[in-house]
């Protein structure tokens, strides 16, 4: 515990100045998180499975049941595989 002594203006005076260092480092840690994310990254090539994914016409889709409107990811990728055999 710390014991201050003084009048009112005095504390106010300590207080607002601890309170002012900190808004002062909240500041700082915001500008150089914004400088940090505002960097440029890489941007990679999708790989083949991805650019199938992306493109909706080769989208399959459980017809009936419980995962009725979902992508049928196992059909998707058999389909992806004979295809693939037939480019190499």
């Amino acid at each position: 515990m710390v014991k201050i002594e003084g009048t009112l203006d005095e504390i106010r005076e300590l207080v607002g100045s601890a309170t002012g260092t900190v808004d002062n480092a909240r500041s700082a840690v915001r500008s150089t998180k914004k400088a940090a994310s505002s960097a440029k990254k890489t941007v990679r090539k999708l790989s083949d499975w991805q650019r199938y994914i992306k493109n909706s016409r080769n989208h399959i889709k459980f017809k009936s049941g419980a995962k009725k409107g979902r992508l049928n990811l196992k059909a998707m990728a058999v389909k992806f595989k004979r295809s693939k055999k037939g480019r190499k």
